[in-house]
């Protein structure tokens, strides 16, 4: 009896003195070869014991396990994370992750995953990770907590919300934790710190959340929670709103680019350039040739295509509307239907043209780095690559501006379009001015089809969506005026984006139309009307 005593208390002593991260080996072993047996309708509760033991080497396990990547070895019950090795499987030991062999695939039964059981990896995984030292990785396993609510995960959301320091996680964490109270049996003061919360802070993503809590909430929550959305739904309406603005001023953008340059060669020479979006297209099929060239040759300078190809679309689309004015248009002036009808004729040769070259199909212009994305403005959505243009508009407008007020070729212009015969008995060479003038107006769409072949299709027919609109812009600000413009491109962006909730994309331009027709009779020259002898003849 003696020995049996001095047996068991020699075995006693030998558990108490085993390092107590070897008896958490073998618990997390036992949790994870329980995996092979579970049945997928009882996998939920098992990938929750396992999250709760909070060891690390779980995130790998059931990373394997909602890739279908963990298997049971049929001899033992033995659980490995596996890996193809030609026809066998590599065995890794899970929790070691050392190497374990190989062995026939037939020797194993793959553990199976439906959605139900990746939702609960994904939400377990989330929980898994909040306590990570790498604040980006905190800050994804929150949002995928935020994305995928999960009661049974509201303990470790608080634990983790305890110890975070870093704001944007902070907060991201409050609102997974408020949709979480809310589908909780917490007592109801939480669950309305909950609701306030929320209203706050929720934006969009709680309307769905307390719309949910509103038909189980109890006594004395469902005001507070009918409130909250009344709230939302109205700084939705203002958020909403200002988004509008923003899409028009993006809009407004756009049309300002493709129309400035056909507000200088309409307002100095009086030319109805049917062509105008033709050079828009050139330019932007020049930005698909760098791009080209780039990535098969120079790859490593992608980021820097747009920048290399401002300059040469401007070049070149400027040499071609030189060599349409001095190969056609200039002899055609004062006959403003032939002139019409003559670019209208050129736009159509320059289309067929693109379309032997280059085919009829969209080609692909990749956006750099710095022009990709969106990130979020209180409530607004700002993409990278409509706020650059917006700022490429304007610095284009800007440089104009200069080159009209500060330089002698900008002094020459603005003295034809104000009385060409003037100036002419002044000594300034009009039909220079003229073919220069046409030149810059065609670089300048050239530099706008750059911008555009970031955010549409570069086609044949590009330059054919936006030289209605030019026009529209060029009238309605006032020919040749190149603040009318700037107002006008704006003024009818943010016009269209109001109208096309309501009346629809083509409906909207027709009423825009209808309206500027209108605006048209009470002031033939638009907003902001040119002064001169011979423009006021």
């Amino acid at each position: 009896m003696y020995r049996i005593i001095q047996t068991v208390l020699a075995m006693l002593f030998l558990f108490t003195a085993m390092p107590q991260g070897l008896r958490a080996a073998e618990g997390l072993r036992d949790l994870v070869n329980a995996l092979g047996e579970a049945k997928l309708s009882a996998m939920d509760e098992h990938i929750a014991a396992l999250a709760k033991t909070g060891e690390p080497e779980v995130v790998a396990i059931l990373d394997a396990l909602g890739a279908g990547n963990l298997y049971a070895r049929k001899a033992d019950g033995q659980v490995f994370l596996t890996k193809e090795s030609g026809s066998n499987l590599a065995l890794i030991d899970p929790i070691s992750g050392e190497s374990a062999g190989e062995t026939p695939k037939a020797a194993m039964s793959k553990i199976k995953v439906n959605n139900s059981v990746r939702r609960a990896v994904r939400a377990a995984l989330g929980g898994l990770t909040l306590l990570s030292p790498d604040r980006a990785q905190r800050l994804k396993a929150a949002q995928s907590v935020l994305q995928t609510p999960d009661v049974d995960a509201l303990d470790a959301v608080e634990n983790a919300l305890a110890a975070e320091k870093d704001e944007a996680v902070r907060t991201v964490l409050e609102q997974a934790r408020a949709t979480m109270l809310l589908a909780s049996d917490r007592p109801i003061e939480e669950k309305k710190e909950a609701v306030r919360l929320l209203r706050e802070n929720g934006g969009r993503e709680a309307l769905p959340v307390l719309s949910a809590a509103l038909g189980s909430a109890e006594n004395g929550l469902e005001q507070d929670i009918e409130a909250a959305i009344a709230s939302i739904e109205q700084a939705q309406e203002f958020w909403n709103a200002g988004q509008n603005v923003w899409y028009g001023l993006s809009l407004g953008s756009v049309l300002l680019l493709a129309a400035i340059g056909l507000a200088i060669t309409f307002g100095v020479m009086g030319i109805i350039n049917m062509a105008h979006g033709e050079m828009v297209m050139l330019g932007a099929y020049t930005t698909f040739l760098v791009q080209d060239v780039v990535r098969t040759s120079f790859p490593h300078l992608f980021e820097w295509s747009l920048a290399i190809a401002l300059p040469l679309a401007f070049l070149f689309t400027g040499a071609v509307g030189l060599v349409l004015e001095r190969g056609v248009i200039r002899f055609l002036y004062g006959r403003p239907l032939e002139t019409l009808l003559a670019t209208w004729g050129i736009s159509l040769i320059l289309q067929q043209s693109v379309r032997t070259i280059f085919g009829p199909t969209n080609r692909e212009v990749g956006n750099p780095s710095w022009m990709s994305g969106a990130f979020e403005l209180g409530g607004l959505t700002i993409t990278w690559n409509r706020l650059w243009i917006i700022v490429f508009a304007l610095a284009v407008f800007t440089a104009l501006l200069f080159l009209l007020k500060k330089t002698p070729m900008g002094l020459q212009m603005r003295a034809v379009t104000q009385n060409r015969r003037m100036a002419s008995s002044m000594g300034i060479r009009t039909p220079l001015v003229d073919a220069l003038t046409f030149a810059l107006g065609s670089g300048i769409a050239g530099i706008a089809g750059v911008a555009l072949s970031q955010i549409d299709n570069v086609s044949p027919n590009l330059g054919q969506g936006y030289i209605i609109d030019s026009f529209m812009v060029v009238v309605f600000g006032g020919v040749g005026n190149l603040w009318g413009t700037l107002v006008g491109a704006f003024s009818l962006g943010i016009l269209n984006k109001f109208l096309e909730p309501y009346a629809g994309a083509v409906l909207g331009k027709i009423l825009v139309l209808v309206l500027i027709i209108l605006f048209i009779q009470k002031r033939p020259r638009g907003l902001f009307a040119l002064k001169g002898r011979a423009v006021e003849a």
